[in-house]
Order: structure tokens, then C-alpha cells, then sequence
């Protein structure tokens, strides 16, 4: 397993386990969006890592601190 693998399945674990303990509604089902993102992150990172997984992993990252506000 790569190193990429291991980082984006961390993020996509903390991603759902913050969408679990957001109430129902819309932050919600975005957070989950970004479960989804670094979960398939980490899919395609574990079959072949390459650079260009940064940009979507920095847009999810965008989207997550969205959330947050």
C-alpha cells in the first residue's frame, strides 16, 4: 500500500465519523459528499499513486472547510 492510500483513508474516516455527528440536513450530506470523495481518493490511490490526486484531494479539502463555517 502506498503512503497516498493510508493519508486519503484517514481523512475519509474522520469525514464520516464528522458527518455522523452532524444533525440531519444539508452540512450533512455534504460532509458525506466528502467522505465520498477521499474514499474514492483512496481507491484510486491504492491502485496507482500519482500527483494528480492532489488537486481533487485540495478541492475536498476546500469543500470541508466550507462546511465547517
Amino acid at each position: 500500500m502506498s503512503d497516498a492510500y493510508d493519508y486519503f483513508r484517514e481523512h475519509a474516516i474522520a469525514a464520516v465519523r464528522k458527518a455522523r455527528a452532524l444533525p440531519p440536513g444539508r452540512p450533512k450530506q455534504k460532509q458525506r459528499t466528502v467522505a465520498r470523495v477521499y474514499h474514492l481518493l483512496s481507491k484510486e490511490a491504492a491502485l496507482k499513486p500519482n500527483i494528480h490526486h492532489l488537486d481533487d484531494f485540495r478541492a475536498a479539502r476546500r469543500l470541508e472547510r466550507q462546511i465547517g463555517r
